[in-house]
């Protein structure tokens, strides 16, 4: 009987130890947790599944698009002849010193075999030398094909004794807000620098300029400017070209012109000599403006039209004072540099489909875009327009254009109403080529203009 009670006692015990291995070591655990019901209902905060791969950064490679970039990226150096004051009177009266070599840098994108490369227009400004370095160290004289300072877009080519790497345009409007990109260019004259960061915003506006631009965070200094934009895949989808900053070093924000902009204006010079600008011919009211807000402008999603020009696209469409933009062709308007970013890729002859808000019904216009009759010159800011027929028979000549406004400096010079024929020895043929030739004005430069009044005489005019 005691043998018996042993056995039973050991048997109970390694029954014990199994049940509690298995417990331990083998059965799934099945927690409950009691809590008081109040009759709340469970809310899921996002229907968005985790990616299985872990944060975004570690499914990007940029490798293969900075292999691609580097090689077709130069260095820009451009030596100009400058001159300045040395004494108060020198600078009120203009100064006879000698001319002072200056170099500037910058960077330039190859985008032909060829040797044809897009750079910014105020990289090579008052150029009397210009020089493109590769990146195997090579340098090349160049040769400027056109400009476009409102775009801030230059061409220029280098003849290379062999094929060149290069960039083919992508298209910016695909670009999305978040996708990663990179920057290539020369800061602080180091060659083949490349930085990353994201699209932080497309359509940018910047301060007073007509231009729409790609915000980026990716790291831009004194150097980058017209270097490449590129996204993952190596296409270019703009030509870095400003920063905004307070030292003039990079602080978050850099900005590039969109690359369906910078490829229509490069197209327009190869084929026409100069950039072909289409405008719709509206015009609206700025949105912080107190006008804006007293009348609610302010809050509208689109573009509010203000006033319509005459002979213009829009008005031969009807558009009207108080319609309201929402969208042209396929691409969204919330802004008024949505769209002047669009219509900055078109010609005149162009025709897009306008969707506007009137009255609130939505009516889809076909408007034809026209060229520009009458604009502002940049630096001495007279109202000029090109010549009518009319106009071409009373001055008796078929250049120039006609002065219609001038700012409150030259009022008492008369030059109100006379046709400008020549800035310095060179023509002018339309308004276009006068806003490029009084661009080139610099603040100690001198130069002259040559007018004609309606009796058809000369008068000239000395700008310093």
């Amino acid at each position: 009987m005691k043998k018996f009670g042993s056995l039973l006692l050991v048997s109970v015990f390694a029954g014990a130890i199994t049940l509690g291995a298995y417990k331990l070591f083998f059965e799934a655990p099945n927690y409950a947790v009691v809590t008081q019901d109040n009759g709340n209902n469970l809310v899921t905060t996002s229907f968005s599944p985790t990616s299985f791969r872990g944060a975004g950064i570690n499914e990007v490679d940029f490798t293969t698009a900075a292999e691609n970039t580097v090689n077709a990226v130069v260095h820009v150096k451009n030596v100009t002849l400058s001159q300045g004051p040395s004494t108060l009177r020198e600078f009120f009266y203009g100064y006879g010193g000698n001319q002072k070599p200056q170099v500037g840098t910058g960077s330039g994108v190859i985008i032909s075999q060829d040797g044809y490369i897009v750079t910014n227009n105020h990289v090579i400004a008052n150029s009397e030398q210009l020089q493109v370095t590769l990146n195997n160290n090579k340098t090349y004289n160049a040769n400027i094909i056109g400009t476009d300072p409102n775009s801030d877009i230059a061409l220029i080519k280098i003849d290379a004794e062999r094929i060149l790497p290069y960039l083919a345009f992508g298209d910016s409007d695909e670009t999305k807000v978040g996708e990663w990109v990179l920057a290539v260019g020369n800061p602080f004259n180091l060659t083949s620098t490349v930085t990353a960061g994201i699209v932080s915003a497309k359509a940018r506006a910047l301060a007073s300029l007509d231009q729409s631009f790609i915000q980026t965070d990716a790291a831009v200094n004194p150097g980058n400017s017209g270097g490449a934009l590129v996204n993952t895949n190596g296409d270019l989808i703009g030509i870095n070209t400003a920063i905004t900053s307070q030292t003039g070093s990079y602080v978050g924000y850099s900005f590039a012109v969109p690359s369906n902009i910078a490829k229509k204006v490069v197209e327009d010079i190869i084929e026409y000599g100069n950039v072909q600008k289409g405008i719709l011919g509206i015009s609206t009211i700025p949105m912080n403006s107190p006008y804006a807000i007293e009348k609610g402008i302010n809050e509208i999603d689109g573009v509010y039209i203000a006033q319509v020009e005459e002979d213009s696209g829009a008005f031969d469409a009807e558009l009207a004072e108080g319609d309201i933009i929402k969208k042209v062709d396929n691409v969204d308007i919330r802004k008024y540099s949505d769209l002047i970013g669009y219509i900055a890729s078109k010609r005149p002859g162009d025709e897009l489909m306008v969707s506007i808000l009137r009255e609130k019904e939505v009516l889809e216009v076909p408007v034809t875009l026209k060229e520009r009759q009458t604009m502002t010159i940049p630096i001495l800011g007279f109202e000029i327009k090109n010549l009518t027929e009319k106009d071409m028979k009373t001055f008796r000549t078929k250049k120039g254009v006609k002065i219609i406004g001038v700012p409150e400096t030259f009022r008492a010079y008369d030059l109100e109403g006379k046709v400008l024929i020549s800035f310095g020895e060179d023509d002018i043929k339309n308004i276009q080529d006068a806003r490029t030739k009084f661009g080139r004005i610099t603040r100690y430069g001198r130069t002259s203009i040559t007018m004609l009044n309606d009796k058809g005489e000369r008068e000239r005019l000395i700008i310093q």
